[in-house]
């Protein structure tokens, strides 16, 4: 028997001008980054939180508190790494991935297959489990007026049971 679990996250930052833009692992060239202590990369901190999510095991803020200096512009793909470690630890692994990126900049698709790409390699999935869409907000509130932007993510996780 097979058990499975579903995670959500959710992530927002910032637009802030003299930092690079990183979604899904994958810098976005010519863009305007995200303010905060780490990369700031939206989509690997939602993902992140989802694995967390299905694991039962807290929020990455819980992990990697944005106080704590020595994650001070870490690349995210550490805390996809740790929270894949500790679903592995529940006996949990990915079976599939989506993502919506929610904003009105950048344009995602012409950079949607490398973003699915980079997830697929980091969550060890084939690229047909994982996909990468995105929205606007039609103009409203903060994603609307280009001050920011957010991620949602789930994931499915299993594990196996004799």
């Amino acid at each position: 028997m097979t058990e499975y679990r579903i995670g959500q996250g959710f992530d927002v930052h910032r637009f802030r001008r003299g930092r690079r833009l990183v979604l899904a692992g994958v810098e976005i060239p010519g863009e305007i980054g995200l303010e905060g202590h780490s990369d700031a990369d939206v989509v690997l901190h939602a993902v992140s939180d989802a694995v967390l999510g299905a694991a039962a095991a807290g929020d990455l803020g819980s992990h990697f508190p944005p106080g704590e200096e020595r994650w001070r512009d870490a690349a995210s793909t550490q805390f996809l790494e740790h929270a894949l470690v500790l679903a592995r630890l529940r006996q949990l692994v990915p079976i599939n991935c989506d993502v919506t990126v929610i904003g009105e900049r950048p344009k995602v698709a012409p950079h949607r297959e490398a973003m699915r790409r980079e997830l697929a390699r980091l969550l060890d999935l084939p690229l047909d489990d994982v996909s990468v869409k995105a929205t606007t907000t039609e103009g409203l509130g903060f994603a609307g007026r280009g001050e920011g932007l957010a991620a949602m993510a789930v994931v499915l996780m299993g594990a196996g049971s004799d």
